[in-house]
């Protein structure tokens, strides 16, 4: 195999490791999945596709690991992303007391897919464990002397590929058994990833804390 059928193996290998651990995109797509059914939960995951697009330019091009080594740069950007997981929880959470749940009597609109796609894509550019990841990939597994477009390709490839995942997620969890099961628990349910994503925005705020301490 040639040197770059290898460098495409461990990127490959290393992506398809880091878009299977949990994280705020498996959580939003789980989410948008049993609360708002399958298209809403497809235009997250394609949003999601997306920020991998723009974590692979940035690495790319060098950005990434500019903005990692500018201390003032990179705290800001963990206090917007924290902010932001805030937000999401903190909806979820809102969500949970309104109808929609328990018997399933009353359901909720779902919002437009462009608004969810736009969900998916901040949830995931604003996911520092996808940057550092992003920038680690392009610093360590792939050769700097690997060709720009090559490289670009890697980018492309892994947005496909995380796309097709999130989609199998959505997929899965709007099966009818489980959508059932979710309106019998869904207070419960909306209130865990709620947690989920405040939870997120304290690792990131205190991560900068200790940092700047």
């Amino acid at each position: 195999m040639s040197t770059l059928g290898w460098e495409f193996g461990a990127v490959t290998l290393a992506h398809a490791l880091a878009v299977a651990s949990p994280g705020p995109d498996f959580a939003l797509v789980l989410r948008q999945s049993m609360r708002h059914g399958r298209t809403t939960a497809l235009a997250s995951a394609s949003g999601i596709g997306a920020g991998i697009l723009v974590h692979a330019t940035y690495s790319v091009l060098g950005i990434g690991l500019m903005v990692q080594k500018t201390p003032t740069l990179f705290a800001t950007l963990k206090y917007v992303s924290a902010a932001y997981f805030l937000w999401l929880g903190w909806g979820a959470w809102r969500a949970s007391f309104q109808p929609g749940g328990g018997d399933g009597a009353a359901s909720v609109a779902p919002p437009h897919p462009r608004k969810a796609w736009w969900r998916g894509f901040f949830t995931n550019v604003l996911n520092l464990k996808a940057s550092l990841f992003f920038v680690a990939l392009f610093s360590v597994v792939v050769d700097p002397a690997t060709p720009r477009w090559v490289q670009g390709a890697y980018g492309v490839w892994m947005a496909l590929t995380t796309t097709a995942w999130f989609s199998l997620v959505a997929i899965v969890f709007t099966r009818p058994a489980v959508n059932r099961g979710y309106h019998r628990l869904q207070p419960v349910i909306d209130r865990a990833m709620g947690t989920i994503f405040i939870l997120f925005a304290m690792n990131l705020w205190l991560s900068e804390l200790i940092v700047s301490g």
